[in-house]
């Protein structure tokens, strides 16, 4: 027997098929991605490659780019060294040591084409090899000046999401509410969001995935300058209605957000998704006023506390848009 009724059930699945959720999983994380482990896949996939240095963190990637520039040097140095470092003129180390760090900066000076010229290549190989490394930094720092390029003019979405839900007074009864901003200072237009509501369901003694939209109070602003409260009325058309805490952990409830938006900036359409999961539904709360005016009269948003809440007494929660 059905646990939630609905009218309409979405056709389109989201593309995460009717498989059951096991063990609480998320079918979305919430930073958007999908929660879904590929394997079968080869070891190297080169057409991945791209995609993964473009979307990768910055940190990650910095530290790939580093590390990739003294393992290429460190590798050069050796086959200096191997040649031979009497063929490196200039080269006045008298150690082991020195003699690889003599090859390593000299490497490291040639694969930039610095070149200061206190040590020069002598010799055919070394020689060879020099012009060999010269061509393969052009190469390298072009690819590495595109990536640059890729990952500063790529247009994202930097929406702030509320950690949690809350089911908090509304108008006569209550409603299901989320909190959002945006994180930069540029402006985001014509707005629109679209909440689903997913929960396992027991069919003839089957398992299945279902996926349910949520009416919202308003699904679409025109510009997003302060933050947004999205709410979903909980009425007798609500899949939620009556149902308790416990009755939505049993289904292992998940309500996915996918948001879309114009952005000024780069004049293109940008998209942002989270997910909450049962246990993110707070019962009997608000979401906190995060507005103040300063001496001039100016309204200040505190973006840190876009999650904040407290108990909800009498009264509607706090909105805003």
């Amino acid at each position: 027997m059905a646990l939630f009724k609905r009218k309409t059930q979405i056709d389109d699945d989201l593309g995460f098929g009717n498989q059951p959720v096991t063990a609480n999983q998320r079918l979305m994380n919430a930073d958007g991605s999908s929660n879904i482990k590929r394997i079968g896949l080869p070891l190297f996939r080169t057409a991945d490659t791209y995609n993964w240095l473009i979307s990768m963190s910055w940190k990650k990637f910095l530290l790939i780019i580093l590390v990739v520039y003294l393992l290429v040097n460190m590798l050069f140095a050796l086959i200096y060294v191997g040649i031979g470092i009497e063929h490196l003129q200039g080269a006045t180390g008298i150690t082991p040591r020195d003699h690889f760090f003599d090859a390593f900066f000299f490497s490291a000076q040639t694969i930039s084409t610095v070149g200061y010229g206190h040590i020069s290549p002598d010799g055919f190989m070394t020689s060879c090899v020099a012009a060999f490394e010269s061509m393969l930094g052009l190469l390298a720092f072009a690819l590495a000046t595109g990536l640059l390029y890729g990952r500063f003019s790529r247009p994202n979405a930097k929406v702030i999401y509320s950690e949690k839900m809350v089911i908090a007074p509304y108008k006569e009864g209550k409603g299901l509410m989320f909190r959002l901003a945006n994180l930069r200072n540029n402006q985001l237009i014509e707005i629109e969001v679209q909440v689903v509501f997913s929960y396992n369901e027991t069919v003839n003694g089957k398992v299945s995935r279902r996926f349910y939209p949520l009416e919202l109070e308003r699904s679409k602003i025109g510009l997003l300058t302060l933050s947004w409260t999205v709410v979903h009325p909980i009425d007798e058309h609500s899949p939620i209605f009556q149902k308790t805490a416990q009755d939505l952990a049993d289904a292992e409830v998940e309500i996915l957000v996918l948001l879309k938006a114009f952005d000024d900036t780069f004049s293109q359409t940008v998209h942002t998704r989270t997910s909450y999961r049962d246990e993110d539904i707070l019962q009997d709360a608000k979401f906190s006023n995060i507005f103040s005016k300063d001496s001039t009269g100016r309204t200040n948003i505190d973006l840190s506390r876009i999650g904040a809440t407290e108990s909800s007494g009498s009264g509607d929660a706090v909105k805003d848009a």
